[in-house]
């Protein structure tokens, strides 16, 4: 037998599944493209906001040449955004780069990244692609256990991962939580605290993260523009560090990891809050929908503070593969989340008014 390629920690990956493409449902099931809901990626229902679509027009006349591989002006938009300097800021293709270059900047094959039960997939994944160990913290009502994952940081521990809100399950942590943990933290032990739906909050739920990168040298804040700003399909997130922490990544950050259009979108929609408002309503809006159709059906439900909810469809571990396929047999796509250990259960993003009938129709009937 021929050696295989590659160190066995890699070939122990699974590869991360993604939400079901509309167009590759339509040809599995034989039905219409634009019957299609697509509920199951966390993406924004309104789609790109209008200035955005203008910036990227703008940009069209220069894609020619290579985006600025420093991006200059998005930085300086996110510094004044974030009240930072600009070389705090590390830009990535989606903020799932960030946490990618993160772990391979911060940790070497051997040593320990700590993260949640039930958090991000990304988590595993950029800790099985390093050869780094990892320590799996039991989930506390589904959500992060800060207090045992701050016990669970070992002498090889050189990460931590932290998502609020958390995906898939949508628990969230106060402010004070994080703060408290951050000071358990030991300095050498870096904390990513990964905020792609961070928007979702309500203004009593917010808190400015980036102020704590002044007070914390081991800290990076990851966001996106991928949800509340609807550019998904253009894959722009950013870090904010300090630079000792940024330095590390930006040595090996793929370079024109941020293409033209992206930077000119992000910019545009950076401070575009009537389309963040606009997200917010119909979000908020979009939870009682769905929340409220759930406890008709005596469904069980973890609260979110996302866009999305993750709802349990049945008892047995083949309920939500079952439920899922037979929504998908009516033209709705959702995200079932076995590969996270939660079999039973199937994760829904917050659409449309009208969509979020639909899917709760379909729900109904494949239940039924």
């Amino acid at each position: 037998m021929p050696t295989p390629f590659g160190p066995e920690y890699v070939r122990a990956i699974a590869p991360y599944q993604s939400g079901k493409p509309i167009a590759e449902v339509a040809r599995e099931f034989g039905l219409d493209e634009a019957s299609i809901v697509k509920l199951a990626s966390n993406e924004n229902p309104f789609g790109v906001p209008e200035s955005a679509k203008q910036a990227m027009l703008r940009a069209v006349a220069d894609l020619g040449r290579y985006p600025d591989a420093n991006g200059f002006d998005l930085k300086a938009a996110l510094a004044a955004r974030y009240d930072v300097p600009a070389d705090w800021i590390t830009l990535g293709n989606g903020s799932n780069d960030i946490l990618e270059i993160a772990a391979h900047a911060f940790v070497q094959p051997g040593q320990a990244i700590v993260y949640a039960q039930y958090s991000f997939a990304v988590y595993a994944l950029a800790t099985q692609g390093l050869g780094a160990r990892a320590i799996v913290v039991p989930a506390r009502e589904y959500g992060h256990d800060l207090a045992a994952m701050a016990a669970a940081i070992d002498a090889e521990t050189r990460l931590v991962f932290i998502a609020n809100p958390n995906n898939p399950t949508g628990t969230f942590l106060p402010a004070a939580e994080i703060e408290a943990f951050l000071k358990l933290v030991p300095a050498h032990v870096v904390v990513v605290l990964d905020e792609a739906y961070n928007e979702f909050l309500t203004p009593e739920q917010q808190y400015e993260s980036a102020a704590w990168v002044k007070q914390y040298p081991n800290l990076l804040v990851s966001r996106t523009f991928s949800k509340a700003y609807g550019l998904a399909g253009l894959r722009v997130g950013f870090g904010i560090a300090q630079p000792a922490l940024t330095d590390l990544m930006n040595r090996i950050r793929q370079p024109f990891n941020v293409n033209s259009m992206a930077q000119a979108a992000a910019i545009a929609a950076l401070n575009d809050t009537e389309f963040l408002a606009k997200g917010a309503r119909n979000n908020a809006a979009g939870y009682v929908q769905f929340t409220e159709a759930f406890d008709e059906l005596g469904l069980q439900y973890v609260p979110s503070f996302g866009n999305f909810v993750l709802v349990k469809v049945g008892d047995d571990d083949g309920a939500g593969a079952r439920v899922n396929l037979a929504l998908l047999k009516q033209g709705v796509i959702v995200r079932p989340v076995g590969s996270y250990g939660l079999p039973q259960w199937l994760r829904i993003s917050i659409g449309l008014p009208q969509e979020n009938a639909l899917l709760i129709a379909a729900l109904k009937q494949a239940l039924a």
